[in-house]
């Protein structure tokens, strides 16, 4: 009897550690769409709810010549919501993201995420994102964001 009860506790336990990860993971996807909602939309409200005030965003491709490049953007908190404030909602530039892969523990968050710009309506690169989150009292802010861009081996490269 006493095993029995071990066990029921023990699998209690599994069942809600699992369903609060799950809340978790919910939770940090939930910001990176919202992210993506605000930035698209030009949502500036939006936007501040789900970046960091000091964030850092950098970005990583290999130039035509075979040379690897790393970016880092400046003031990336004030570039991000001045650009979302100045653009006007279109159809001009879309990221789709693709797969989401994420991790977390405690006030961290990892996420990958696949991605394919297109600009116009045309395809224009791919690669994925690499986003750092952190919860700030119960609201998951991007710390950082790094991405990589490449027109190779894209599934809609043509």
């Amino acid at each position: 009897m006493k095993k029995l009860i071990a066990l029921m506790l023990l699998l209690s336990i599994t069942i809600t550690s699992y369903a609060q990860k799950n809340q978790e993971k919910k939770a940090v996807k939930t910001a990176i769409e919202n992210f993506f909602k605000g930035f698209h939309k030009g949502d500036t409200l939006l936007l501040k709810k789900t970046i960091h005030k000091d964030i850092i965003a950098q970005t990583t491709f290999t130039t035509k010549k075979g040379d690897k490049v790393l970016r880092t953007t400046k003031e990336v908190y004030k570039t991000l919501l001045s650009f979302a404030k100045n653009v006007k909602p279109t159809d001009d530039y879309n990221e789709k993201i693709g797969s989401y892969t994420i991790h977390v523990d405690g006030n961290l968050a990892s996420v990958w995420t696949t991605y394919e710009f297109y600009n116009k309506g045309k395809f224009s690169h791919c690669g994925v994102n690499s986003f750092q989150l952190f919860n700030n009292n119960g609201n998951w802010e991007i710390i950082y964001l790094i991405d990589t861009r490449r027109r190779n081996g894209c599934k809609s490269a043509k």
